[in-house]
């Protein structure tokens, strides 16, 4: 039974890597490469871990493999957001069948910050209080 649920596990974990490097190739855009690589992926590999931690059903095994997997679902989508806004500010275009761009005139290009906030001034505001 368990070689079963195994089977089924790893397959849709590959599966979800398989999505992954298809969206990769086929999205327009960068932003929308991001977000397909980072969700599929991100599921694939844990799905994967999750099989291996099932087949060798070793406590040191089992602790790493989840490990593995809190912080790939921590750090995956706080990089994707990284990138996405270096891009975003770097004048990386969206693709021209996007609905529209919810940032556009919100962000201080010569500051890399919102429009209206500076680090320097909340800090400072902070000190006074």
């Amino acid at each position: 039974m368990s070689d079963f649920l195994i089977a089924i596990i790893s397959t849709i974990g590959a599966l979800f890597m398989l999505l992954a490097s298809v969206g990769l190739m086929r999205m327009p855009d960068f932003y929308l490469r991001v977000s397909v690589t980072t969700k599929a992926g991100s599921m694939g590999v844990g799905l994967i871990l999750i099989a291996s931690a099932i087949y060798f059903w070793d406590f040191g095994i089992t602790t790493r493999a989840l490990a593995i997997i809190f912080f790939l679902l921590i750090t995956a989508p706080v990089s994707a957001h990284l990138l996405g806004r270096a891009a975003y500010l770097s004048n990386v275009k969206l693709w021209e069948k996007s609905s529209g761009d919810d940032l556009e005139g919100k962000y201080d290009r010569s500051k890399l910050s919102l429009k209206g906030i500076s680090p320097r001034e909340s800090k400072e505001e902070k000190d006074k209080d």
